[in-house]
């Protein structure tokens, strides 16, 4: 497994502050159906949902519980910065009456909300902008987001970038984000976007 500076203390204490936060005063689930705990789409292309957990998030899960499907794969294989050598587990969730709200991974805690890198290597917290295979009120609507829920989120990622793999995974991705809104821009004939 890729390896991590990020100890499993420091994951639990990220847990317990995420615990305490939430995107709405309400369970946003009920907006679309928990559609973003849903591991199974249908259709010709739908893909199989799930998510990578981030190095060293592993160590505060029970791979034997029966509530994530987990699967490690390599990192090259897929879009990942090259400083990402070796195994990354990819986990799936059994929907949301089988969740274990209180282990959920990182990412599904912080959701709708991505980190990204400014050409100044400051972070913020944007909306998630990911091409997802189903709607998202928070994100179609940007839904004004519990103001502690954007603290406690961004706390944990300017913690979780002090590893150099987390680093390279969110300025990649930020990157990406810069050249495709460049490109937006020069097709709309507008460079200055």
């Amino acid at each position: 497994m890729i390896k991590s500076t990020i100890t499993k203390r420091e994951y639990q204490a990220i847990y317990r502050l995420l615990n305490r936060v939430s995107p709405l005063d309400q369970d946003c689930g009920l907006l679309c159906g928990a559609v973003c705990c849903t591991s199974e789409y249908t259709g010709d292309e739908a893909p199989e949902m799930g998510i990578y957990l981030l190095p060293g998030e592993d160590k505060v899960h029970n791979k034997k519980d029966p509530w994530l499907d987990w699967t490690a794969e390599e990192a090259e294989d897929y879009d990942f910065p090259g400083s990402w050598r070796g195994k990354v587990y990819f986990v799936r969730c059994q929907g949301p009456a089988r969740c274990k709200r209180e282990i959920r991974p990182l990412q599904c805690r912080t959701f709708p909300l991505t980190p990204h890198l400014n050409e100044d290597d400051e972070l913020i917290m944007l909306y998630n902008d990911l091409d997802l295979p189903y709607r998202c009120p928070l994100i179609e609507e940007e839904l004004p987001l519990n103001e502690d829920f954007v603290q406690a989120t961004t706390t944990v990622w300017e913690h979780l970038l002090a590893d150099p793999l987390i680093y390279d995974l969110v300025k990649a991705d930020s990157e990406a984000r810069e050249a495709a809104f460049r490109d937006l821009a020069t097709a709309l004939g507008d460079p200055g976007l």
